[in-house]
């Protein structure tokens, strides 16, 4: 299968590491002829739109460059869409699970694929906006992520970011695995699964766990002081607050599709990252080799 990857970020640069074969795309998107003359260069059986605006250093970037951020994460994904349904080729959509605050009217409060969003911020508006026309498709899939965790390094992953910060928020969310994001991706576009996915382990992870494993694994000298999701921004250390969610994966189920649990799969990581620390290895040094 030939993947072609529109987007040149980290979550980009680590599926085309991971899929031999597949196109990193060197050209900047601004039309539906930009996406075609890829399409018509590449020939490829599916895309990936790994391409979208998070902004530096955080999403509170977004609350102050909304047109920006539409434009990245609203009307280049239908760029792409109109595109691919032109040429007929499969479109994989990377989606947020930001698009949800708090529990969901469900007993169990975990949102599903079906569920409306909520969403607060800019970010997650836009995000929820291209959710709503792709969704509509077919031959298109949205695959949802939660706060992606990565073995390797960087400063966009989750365990660098919560290292990072003197205050850390005492919340529990569903997580991203990146390996088994990684994976779940290429059987996605084997599939040509149309449709919304929650791209989600099973079970919910809280930071205070992440950072016991961290202490465990990395440095146990390691401390921060715990603050409540409100205390976020009255201290002034974020402009909105977070979205903090539960999300429940029944379409990926239905489609024989499996993702580690989160706890195993977290340990996993947080052990291979140790041994990158040791080895003073970052994302540059094993994106690029």
């Amino acid at each position: 299968m030939k993947i072609l990857i529109i987007g040149k970020g980290y979550i980009g640069n680590r599926c085309a590491k991971a899929w031999p074969g597949s196109v990193l795309a060197e050209k900047h998107i601004n039309s539906k002829k930009d996406v075609l003359d890829l399409i018509d260069e590449h020939q490829p059986d599916a895309i990936l739109n790994a391409a979208g605006v998070r902004g530096k250093p955080n999403v509170d970037w977004c609350e102050d460059h909304q047109m920006e951020t539409i434009v990245g994460n609203t009307k280049l994904p239908i760029i792409l869409a109109e595109a691919c349904q032109k040429r007929g080729v499969y479109l994989l959509h990377i989606g947020s699970g930001c698009i949800f605050y708090g529990d969901s009217p469900h007993k169990d409060k975990k949102w599903r694929e079906s569920d409306f969003g909520n969403p607060k911020a800019v970010y997650s508006k836009a995000k929820w906006a291209a959710d709503l026309v792709l969704s509509t498709m077919e031959n298109i899939g949205i695959a949802r992520i939660r706060m992606p965790i990565d073995y390797i390094p960087s400063a966009n992953n989750m365990i660098d970011k919560l290292a990072s910060f003197p205050k850390v928020i005492d919340v529990e969310n569903s997580v991203t695995i990146i390996d088994d994001m990684v994976d779940v991706f290429y059987k996605l576009m084997e599939k040509k699964a149309s449709g919304i996915f929650h791209v989600t382990n099973p079970g919910t992870l809280k930071h205070r766990e992440i950072i016991e494993l961290y202490k465990e694994f990395v440095d146990p000298s390691h401390s921060n002081k715990w603050i409540n999701n409100e205390e976020l921004v009255e201290q002034g250390l974020a402009k909105k607050g977070r979205s903090n969610n539960f999300l429940n994966s029944e379409n990926l189920e239905k489609i024989g599709i499996e993702m580690r649990e989160v706890h195993e799969a977290m340990r996993d990581v947080m052990e291979k990252y140790a041994r990158m620390k040791k080895q003073g290895k970052n994302s540059d040094e094993v994106l690029s080799c």
